[in-house]
């Protein structure tokens, strides 16, 4: 029998078009022969889809018009199923059921432990991050702090909540200004490198802060790393067996790798791999010292277990090529394309690479499901309102 495999992508988020691409071509990959693939597709506001027009890119160009395309659902556990329901009337009926959930979504409001929080609750098998994980993947300062205690290196930064700026802002653009330009001004919760400005001097500064304000209320100003070279790399598994792919180095004529270059380019630049929008933005395997080469695959190994992540992950590196120092930059818990593009010359294909992701989701929820999560207790028998309650739970 086939395990179901519920894709859930889209969301109220800025990187939702980013989600589409990357769920309808990972759904094309999936093994059908082991998978019956549910596409479930969550609107911008907030409605959940399910349906077979669903695994086609066209059925996107016009958003407005998905409900004419697909049937609105809920997912919820109904006796032993997780299904997909719809309303008839006062009464519900069963459309779907679902054995994994796979969250294909990018961005504030569902890749930063949203949804997972959700799936957590329904308790459905799912791939990927946790809460805390995707939590710590989404949020640019809360990573960076975790990674500072653990030694592991990032580049200088500053970070500030809006109501700071607008309070103090003398404050705030002279510690910017201490930090030392030029820097790299970015939203704290957001990816695809939407709302990102490199700023050279003072003079451009408050510009590209307010930028950052008008995605989120956290922004992170950081120094920009002198001599630099940016390479990624990604690392799939868990904390018990993780693997890291080939590093790919970053082919932009601009600052820094920007929205247009990963999703808007086309295929035919120098280098540039057709399978994949993002991998156009990539050499695979990037020109390195086999000294940062190594250094680059201890780092992310080590970011990947002081994050608690798991899945697939793919780490934004900065290199110094002059003192060959390493940097990391971010993690992308969820990274468009799942990064299959960095496996791929390493023999490892796309349907390959998510089957093991799906496999690691089904023997996570296998192994936290031995462990105690509550235990027989007598407190509400002897429970007598509030009142009398008091001091009775101490």
């Amino acid at each position: 029998m086939k395990i179901k495999v519920g894709v859930i992508f889209g969301g109220n988020s800025v990187e939702h078009e980013v989600s589409i691409i990357t769920a309808v071509q990972a759904m094309e990959y999936m093994d059908k022969e082991k998978y019956e693939v549910v596409p479930i597709y969550i609107s911008k506001d907030r409605n959940w889809y399910t349906g077979g027009e669903l695994f086609k890119m066209e059925t996107y160009k016009d958003l407005d018009r998905i409900d004419e395309k697909a049937l609105l659902v809920s997912l919820v556990k109904k006796d032993d199923n997780f299904a997909l329901v719809k309303m008839n009337g006062l009464f519900k009926s069963i459309v779907e059921t679902i054995d994994v959930a796979f969250p294909i979504v990018h961005g504030k409001g569902v890749e930063d432990g949203t949804l997972v929080g959700y799936l957590e609750t329904l308790g459905i098998p799912y791939v990927g991050c946790d809460v805390l994980a995707s939590s710590l993947g989404q949020d640019k300062v809360v990573q960076k702090q975790v990674l500072q205690s653990e030694n592991i290196p990032v580049a200088p930064f500053i970070w500030f909540y809006e109501n700071e700026y607008l309070s103090d802002s003398d404050k705030i653009l002279e510690n910017i200004k201490n930090l030392g330009y030029p820097v790299i001004v970015k939203p704290a919760r957001l990816g695809s490198s939407i709302g990102i400005t490199y700023v050279n001097s003072e003079k451009d500064i408050e510009e590209a802060i307010n930028v950052a304000i008008s995605y989120d209320e956290k922004i992170v100003v950081e120094k920009v790393v002198p001599n630099l070279l940016e390479v990624d790399c990604a690392v799939v598994g868990n904390h018990d067996n993780a693997e890291t792919s080939l590093i790919g180095e970053m082919l932009t004529e601009n600052e820094f790798l920007t929205f247009e270059d990963k999703y808007l380019s086309g295929s035919g630049k120098k280098g540039a791999s057709k399978s994949s929008p993002l991998s156009t933005g990539f050499r695979i395997p990037a020109k390195l010292s086999k000294e940062v080469e190594n250094k680059i695959y201890e780092v992310a190994l080590a970011s990947f277990r002081a994050l608690n992540l798991k899945g697939v992950t793919r780490f934004d590196f900065l290199v110094n090529k002059k003192t060959n120092e390493v940097f990391v930059n971010e993690p992308n818990t969820i990274p468009g394309s799942l990064a299959f593009f960095f496996f791929t010359k390493k023999g490892i294909s796309y349907t390959e690479l998510l089957d093991k992701l799906i496999t690691l989701g089904i023997k996570d929820y296998k192994n936290n499901s031995k462990k105690i999560t509550s235990f027989e207790s007598n407190v509400l028998s002897t429970y007598n309102g509030s009142k009398g309650a008091k001091g009775k739970l101490s």
